[in-house]
C-alpha cells in the first residue's frame, strides 16, 4: 500500500485494480490527504475557480430515450420545442446583466435538425453577440450529426467551430463502458465513438471537458475504466493543445426516471462515497488539471469537503439548468453564495472562463444581488 501511495503522489498512472484498492481500503482521511497533496502540486495558490454561465437547451426533442433522463420528449410530442432567436436574446441579455458571457448550449438529438441548423444558429448568435462564448453540444450530438450528414467527426467539428463554437462539453459520457451504455442509453453513441470525437476535438485544439454520471448500475471498476479511457485520450492529445481542461463527476439523479420506476435504481451515493470519487478522480487523472465538485447534485457542504479531497473548481452558479433538476437535483446557489461557500472552506474564489483564465470581479454588483 505504501508503494501504491508513493506512485500516486509521483503522478504515475495507476491501473484500475490499483485505483480500486486505494478507494476500498484507505480510510477516507488518507485518501483525501493524497488527493489534496496532488491538488496542491497543480494549484498551490489556494484558489478555487467558479464560472457564471447559463445552460440553455436548444430543443427537448430527442431520439435517444436515455433511461436516466426526464427532460427529453419524443419528436412528435406536443410539448416539444425548439428555442427561438427571440428567446435566446432574452436569456443572453439577462445573463450579460448578471456578469456572464457563456452559453452552455445543449439539447436532444433531434432527427430533423441537421448541421446547417446548428451552424446558422451559432453564427446568428455570434453576429448579435460577438463576445459571447458558446460551450456547445457534446460528443453524442457530433456523432448524430456525422451520421445524418454522412461526413466525418472532424468535418462536423470544423464546421461548428467556423460558425462560432468555442468549446465542446464532455456531455453524454455517463459511464464510458458499453455494458452500461447498452442498458441506460442504448441509442446514444458508444464509448469508442465518444472518445474518438474528443480525440478529433483535441487535434483541432478545441477546449473540452469530461464528465461522469455515476451511482446507477455501474461497478466501481467501470467508473475507474471510464477514468482510464479519458486519461488515455488526454495522453494522446497533440503537444501544446488544451485537451480536457476539467473532469466533472456527478451523481445520478433518479427521481421519476425510467431507471428508478422500472429498474428500481434510486441513486443512493452517500456524501462519503462522492468525496472518495472526487479524491480517486484526482489520483487517477494526473494529466487533467481541474477537478470540479458538483454542488448541484451533492449540495454545498459535501462539495466544500471535496475542496480538501482534490477538487479545485466549484463550477457554475447555473443561472438556468433544466435537465438534472428535472430528475431531482434541487440545490441552488447565486454568485454571492458560491463565493461564500468557497471562502468558508478555506479558499479564495476566482472567477474564470471556460479556458480557466481568470476574470476580474469588476462590474458584478448585480450578480451579487441576484437571487433565485
Amino acid at each position: 500500500m505504501n508503494d501504491l501511495i508513493h506512485k500516486a503522489l509521483d503522478l504515475e498512472f495507476l491501473s484500475i485494480a490499483q485505483g480500486a484498492r486505494l478507494f476500498r481500503e484507505l480510510p477516507l482521511a488518507d485518501l483525501m490527504w493524497i488527493a489534496n497533496e496532488l491538488r496542491k502540486k497543480q494549484h498551490p495558490h489556494g484558489k478555487v475557480t467558479w464560472i457564471i454561465d447559463r445552460n440553455v437547451n436548444i430543443t427537448n426533442a430527442c431520439v435517444s430515450g436515455c433511461k436516466f433522463c426526464n427532460f427529453y420528449k419524443p419528436v412528435n410530442n406536443e410539448a416539444c420545442y425548439i428555442t427561438s432567436m427571440d428567446e435566446y436574446v432574452q436569456k443572453i441579455d439577462e445573463m450579460n446583466r448578471l456578469g456572464g458571457n457563456q452559453l452552455l448550449l445543449q439539447g436532444g438529438m433531434h432527427p430533423h435538425l441537421g448541421l446547417d441548423f446548428y451552424t446558422n444558429l451559432f453564427s446568428g448568435l455570434k453576429q448579435k453577440y460577438p463576445k459571447l462564448r458558446l460551450h456547445a453540444l457534446g460528443p453524442p450530438e457530433i456523432v448524430h450529426l456525422s451520421k445524418m450528414e454522412k461526413i466525418s467527426y472532424r468535418d462536423v467539428l470544423e464546421k461548428l467551430v467556423a460558425s462560432g463554437m468555442d468549446s465542446l462539453p464532455g456531455a453524454g459520457a455517463e459511464i464510458l463502458v458499453d455494458r452500461v451504455r447498452r442498458e441506460i442509453s442504448p441509442v446514444k453513441c458508444t464509448a469508442a465513438e465518444w472518445l474518438e470525437v474528443m480525440k478529433q476535438a483535441h487535434i483541432l485544439d478545441l477546449t473540452t471537458s469530461a464528465t461522469m454520471m455515476f451511482g446507477h448500475i455501474e461497478t466501481l471498476e467501470e467508473r475507474l475504466e471510464h477514468m482510464v479511457n479519458i486519461r488515455e485520450v488526454q495522453s494522446q492529445k497533440p503537444s501544446g493543445h488544451k485537451g480536457f481542461l476539467s473532469f466533472i463527476p456527478w451523481t445520478f439523479q433518479g427521481e421519476g426516471t425510467v431507471l428508478e420506476r422500472k429498474l428500481k435504481v434510486r441513486g443512493n451515493v452517500t456524501s462519503e462515497e462522492y468525496i472518495r470519487m472526487i479524491a480517486i478522480s484526482r489520483i487517477m487523472l494526473p494529466n487533467i488539471p481541474n477537478i470540479q465538485a458538483s454542488w448541484l447534485t451533492v449540495g454545498k457542504e459535501t462539495a466544500q469537503l471535496c475542496l480538501h479531497a482534490g477538487a479545485n473548481d466549484f463550477g457554475s452558479i447555473m443561472i438556468e439548468e433544466n435537465v438534472v433538476s428535472s430528475a431531482g437535483a434541487h440545490n441552488s446557489m447565486n454568485a454571492e453564495g458560491i463565493q461564500q461557500a468557497i471562502r468558508e472552506a478555506g479558499f479564495e474564489p476566482q472567477l474564470r472562463n471556460q479556458d480557466f483564465a481568470s476574470i476580474s470581479h469588476c462590474g458584478l454588483g448585480e450578480v451579487l444581488r441576484f437571487q433565485y
